[in-house]
């Protein structure tokens, strides 16, 4: 088995100096399927002239965003900065979709800071609604692994606020939510013997609902596992989305592609997408697991990465994982 983790890339501007050399697309490019299902821009989401040349005039039927709100560090001077950051990117989302169409944003809730950006986010999304976005729902992810101090409830909650552009398609029946191992009971006669909820598979009675329990949280043991990406979001969860908001053949949207997922789950799902990330690296990483999907099946590394075979031909990368991480990163033979 293959054992070359990366650490995170965003944390570490050398590593990124060292990885950018091998990246196809620069600032203001912008990569095209050669299949020509998708597209990956690399450049800052409110340029809107890119992203205008980048939709081609093309609508979408659904926008998936992930921001990277932990950049806003805390304070109050910061947090009003992001807040107008994302009226843009929002408003630009609103421009490029259908009349018709559905927007989620995945939002992060620091509870040692009065719950930003979360509530700012919301009142923000209120104070631009009229002829906008409307409100439709708030959704809670759970982790199997959290975080926080001996003091406080530990955090294993992301949220996800869902929004609509006029009066967009939900397909009901779209994705099952089953329901959690850890709650027994739910019993039921079938065939005359009373079972609970661990024995039976799906229910008509039961479907998608706005706290998701049953998805497997990301971690470096699991196939779709991208190394160096902090924020990757559950293929099973963007699928989810897909395939509630959208039909097939519909263009996806997503400003923030970082680990590819919307992406690769488009791909999975028959449907097209555009995405787009102002870092060379994440678009690097976002087209070759798209490469890589095609060519294995597979959705990430697990204990790889995608750069492999570049750091066993760069002796200076290789030397710098092993001097600051004592990550030794050397040719493994994978068993078929």
């Amino acid at each position: 088995m293959i054992n070359a983790p990366l650490p995170r890339i965003d944390l570490d501007e050398e590593l990124q100096e060292l990885l950018i050399k091998y990246c196809r697309l620069k600032h203001g490019d912008i990569w095209k399927d050669p299949l020509g299902k998708h597209k990956v821009g690399c450049f800052d989401v409110t340029d809107k002239s890119k992203l205008k040349k980048l939709m081609s005039n093309e609508k979408a039927s659904l926008a998936i965003q992930d921001p990277p709100y932990n950049f806003i560090a805390f304070g109050k001077k910061k947090l009003e900065k992001f807040i107008d950051w994302c009226k843009e990117w929002v408003n630009l989302t609103y421009d490029h979709l259908d009349e018709n169409s559905s927007m989620y944003v995945w939002l992060g809730a620091d509870q040692s800071s009065h719950f930003q950006p979360l509530p700012q986010f919301m009142a923000m999304m209120e104070a631009i609604a009229e002829g906008g976005f409307g409100s439709k729902n708030l959704i809670t992810m759970r982790n199997q692994r959290g975080y926080g101090t001996q003091r406080n409830w530990m955090s294993v909650r992301q949220e996800l606020l869902y929004y609509v552009k006029g009066n967009p398609i939900f397909n009901v029946e779209a994705d099952y939510t089953g329901i959690p191992k850890i709650l027994k009971g739910y019993y039921k006669k079938v065939d005359g013997r009373e079972t609970d909820n661990l024995e039976r598979g799906k229910s008509e009675f039961i479907r998608a609902g706005n706290v998701w329990v049953d998805l497997q949280q990301v971690f470096y043991r699991i196939e779709e596992n991208v190394n160096g990406c902090f924020a990757q979001k559950p293929l099973k969860s963007i699928q989810r989305i897909i395939r509630a908001s959208s039909n097939e053949n519909d263009l996806v949207i997503d400003f923030f592609s970082h680990s590819g997922t919307t992406l690769i789950a488009s791909e999975i799902l028959s449907r097209k997408c555009i995405t787009v990330d102002i870092d060379p690296i994440y678009s690097e990483i976002t087209i070759r697991r798209l490469e890589r999907f095609r060519e294995t099946g597979k959705t990430g590394w697990q204990n790889s990465n995608p750069f492999y075979e570049e750091i066993l031909a760069d002796k200076k990368l290789r030397k710098y994982l092993l001097d600051r991480y004592d990550i030794k990163i050397k040719r493994e033979k994978i068993k078929n």
